[in-house]
């Protein structure tokens, strides 16, 4: 969009009257990015928040891991040691078909 002093003249009076820049977009018939673009380039704010002189910084506490503060011992894992080598279940074709005549029943 090319900007000529008629536009630039009504996009400041409706940015100081307090209209969004999507509202200003609407009524220029450009888009809001274009808007956007122009009011920085103008360097025209809104002025919500003014920045903070001195900003409070805090330090984060570093925690203690939870065993150390209540003194307790970490407990033994128990790890189981045997192996079993189980052979999967083997079904005939007919209980093949009934499992899955009954799931697509259940799916239904």
């Amino acid at each position: 969009m090319s900007w000529d002093a008629k536009d630039v003249a009504l996009l400041k009076k409706l940015w100081v009257q307090g209209q969004s820049a999507a509202q200003i977009a609407r009524r220029l018939g450009c888009s809001r990015n274009a808007v956007c673009g122009r009011l920085t380039r103008l360097g025209l704010t809104r002025g919500h928040k003014p920045p903070t002189a001195k900003p409070k910084i805090r330090s984060v506490r570093k925690r203690e891991p939870a065993l150390l503060v209540a003194g307790a011992q970490p407990a033994a894992k128990k790890v189981s040691r045997k192996t079993t080598n189980k052979q999967p279940k083997e079904f005939s074709k007919h209980q093949l078909y009934a499992m899955l005549a009954e799931a697509v029943r259940n799916t239904g």
